[in-house]
């Protein structure tokens, strides 16, 4: 059996140290009061919710003390946390609801206008109104290593999310690798601004540094200012964030008069980070690790070490310490070093499969084996590159978008025939959506109609930037939508 409860370790080793403050509100608590508060939720949430080892308890929430309190209250009784975006439309958190099937909700106040229409009834909570109070003690449940902790919904290929299983010992080796990779240490504190329901929300940074002791500031939204003020105000070591915020904080009024000067590192991801960028940081002394992840897998795969931002721009390092990798063509045979091949992962940091879809899982998991999707090449030295997506989806503003799914919104229109989506650059977000229509005979569609159809059936960020109509969308050879036609 498995007992991890990080929280109560270091209650008992650092109990007066600082786990976490609030960037909004200043609310501190120390790693002892984190742990008497998860032990009362604990309790409330199994006596008076009734939820057991295994349930669901979705959560619509920006991230706050609260929420990982309740992180600490799943490591104690083996309950799954079911993160939201609280971006999505309510259409779209319903379909996350019906597929997670959770046996509680909580909800940020703010965000209940997205449980309205919901398709069935559960005890439902509001994040403010929870109970609050100290236990000392919480005889936390025993678990196996491969019971889930989370289920991180990523967009579906398909036109459909997939909740991937974030396991117990998941949690465990991604912080190890991340500690060994980063070099964490209990003196350490970093900022974070990722949103809960994203995997860099969470194992990024925010797990690992929990699992190291050491101190985490949680801001609810990401403003490029107030980050910069708050690492120089709290001393932070690290920071992680997406290419749009770096390119927004190098942008920022604070850029030049800021000091900077405990920073060892940021850790950039999600997509590459322009050289022009990396060398604005540089020229103010701060080093750039640009890395790998994805939520099924790690997330924190690769790492390009700082002294090698330049040398090497563009890639996304080496293997951290306990993965595994293979490089394959589409016979499934490794491929030479300089060749094209599919990136495949193994080792103790891989997902057992997606939430009740067994199909999904059995295509992705092979022999052991990730199949992510990317296609890679490795340098003579070692160095591993992002070549292309072998699936469709490109990443605006560090979200993923998989095209699938917006095409499937689209032709909910009756006058859309065909719809194409494709992602192109864009200054501030790296990518944004271009889709590309063609209109049934004798019926109309117009820009607008479309765009407003989009913004109340999905996210913001995967409604198309652009919209452009065709008597026909080009096709390839075997009669499917060429891609590559409409991207050049």
């Amino acid at each position: 059996m498995y007992r991890k409860d990080w929280i109560a370790k270091w209650a008992q080793y650092s109990p007066e140290k600082v786990a976490l403050e609030e960037s909004e509100s200043g609310r501190q608590v120390t790693y002892a009061e984190l742990n008497r508060r998860a032990n009362f939720l604990a309790t409330w949430i199994t006596d008076d919710l009734g939820l057991v080892k295994g349930d669901r308890l979705m959560v619509l929430a920006e991230h706050c003390i609260e929420y990982v309190a309740l992180f600490s209250c799943a490591q104690k009784t083996g309950i799954i946390l079911v993160p939201v975006n609280y971006r999505l439309a309510p259409s779209e958190v319903d379909y996350l609801f019906r597929d997670s099937d959770p046996r509680a909700l909580i909800v940020e106040e703010k965000f209940q206008q997205l449980t309205g229409a919901l398709s069935s009834n559960v005890p439902q909570e509001f994040l403010e109104r929870m109970p609050a109070g100290m236990k000392e003690v919480y005889n936390s449940a025993e678990l196996e290593e491969d019971d889930p902790v989370f289920i991180l919904y990523t967009s579906g290929s398909t036109g459909f999310p997939k909740g991937a299983m974030y396991t117990h010992k998941m949690l465990l080796w991604n912080s190890v690798n991340t500690s060994q990779s980063l070099e964490i240490t209990n003196d350490d504190h970093t900022i974070n601004c990722m949103p809960p329901f994203h995997t860099g929300g969470w194992n990024v940074l925010l797990t690992p540094m929990l699992h190291r002791g050491a101190s985490v500031g949680l801001m609810k939204k990401f403003d490029p200012e107030r980050v910069l003020q708050l690492i120089d105000e709290e001393n932070s070591n690290l920071f992680m964030g997406v290419p749009t915020m770096l390119k927004m904080m190098a942008e920022s009024p604070n850029f030049h008069d800021c000091s900077l000067a405990s920073i060892r590192y940021f850790i950039v991801g999600g997509e590459a980070l322009p050289l022009s960028v990396i060398n604005l940081w540089h020229e103010r002394g701060v080093k750039i690790r640009q890395g790998y992840g994805l939520t099924e897998v790690g997330p924190n795969i690769t790492s390009l070490h700082q002294e090698h931002a330049e040398q090497k721009i563009g890639s996304i390092g080496v293997p951290n310490f306990y993965v595994e990798y293979a490089i394959l063509d589409d016979e499934n045979q490794p491929v030479s070093k300089g060749e094209v091949g599919e990136f495949c992962l193994k080792g103790p940091m891989v997902t057992p499969g997606y939430w009740r879809n067994p199909e999904a899982s059995k295509k992705s998991i092979v022999n052991g084996y990730f199949y992510t999707g990317d296609l890679v090449k490795e340098d003579a030295d070692g160095f591993l590159y992002v070549v292309d997506r072998k699936k469709c989806m490109f990443i605006s503003g560090g979200e993923n978008v998989y095209p699938a799914e917006v095409e499937r919104v689209l032709r909910e229109l009756p006058a859309v025939d065909e719809a194409a989506v494709v992602g192109v650059e864009d200054e501030k977000w790296g990518e944004v959506g271009k889709a590309y229509l063609s209109i049934r005979p004798g019926m109309e569609a117009k820009e607008d109609n479309v765009r407003r159809h989009c913004q109340a059936k999905l996210a913001g960020f995967k409604v198309p930037k652009y919209i452009e109509f065709m008597i026909e969308i080009p096709k390839n050879g075997s009669g499917k939508i060429d891609r590559k036609k409409l991207s050049s």
